[in-house]
C-alpha cells in the first residue's frame, strides 16, 4: 500500500564516503539543500516543417551545488577532504549519498551524487557575545550526476 504522509524532512544521514569506512556517516547535518539536476534544451527547427515552431530537444543535464551545514564536532575529516582536494585535485572525487530515514528511522528514499568534489568551504563565525548559539560550518559540493533511489 502506497503511503499517503509525505516524510518529514528532519531525519535524514549524509555519507561522504571517507574511504575509511564507506558504511559511515561523517557527523551530523543540520541542513542540506540544493539536490538540483536540469536539462538544457536545443531550439532546434527543420527546414521543411509545416509548422513554424521550434521543437525543443533535451541536450546536456547539469547537477546544481549541494550544500551541507553542520555544527562543528572533533572532527578533521570534513576539512581533510577540502585539503585532499587541494593537494590532490580531481582524484578526491567521492561519491555522497544522501538518505531520507521515516519516523522509525528505516531508509526510505537514498540521492546519490557522483564524482563530487568540495567546491567551497566555510566556517564558523565566532562572536563573544550570546553564548547560546552553534558555531555551525558548511561545505558546498560540486557533482557530476546525481540518482535517486526509492529504499522503501
Amino acid at each position: 500500500m502506497a503511503r499517503s504522509t509525505p516524510y518529514g524532512a528532519f531525519n535524514f544521514t549524509v555519507n561522504l564516503n571517507s574511504g575509511e569506512d564507506p558504511e559511515s556517516e561523517l557527523g551530523g547535518f543540520s541542513d542540506v539543500s540544493g539536490l538540483v539536476t536540469e536539462f538544457v534544451m536545443a531550439e532546434y527547427r527543420s527546414g521543411n516543417s509545416k509548422v513554424n515552431h521550434v521543437r525543443k530537444i533535451p541536450g546536456m543535464h547539469k547537477v546544481g551545488d549541494v550544500t551541507l551545514k553542520r555544527g562543528v564536532v572533533d572532527s578533521l575529516a570534513f576539512f581533510g577532504w577540502v585539503k585532499e582536494t587541494r593537494d590532490g585535485g580531481f582524484k578526491a572525487k567521492r561519491d555522497v549519498v544522501i538518505t531520507l530515514r521515516d519516523e522509525t528511522g528505516k531508509p526510505v528514499r537514498a540521492w546519490k551524487l557522483q564524482a563530487v568534489l568540495p567546491l567551497k568551504y566555510t566556517g564558523p563565525t565566532l562572536a563573544a557575545k550570546g553564548g547560546g548559539d552553534v558555531a555551525m560550518e558548511e561545505l558546498v559540493l560540486s557533482a557530476e550526476g546525481i540518482d535517486a533511489e526509492l529504499l522503501a
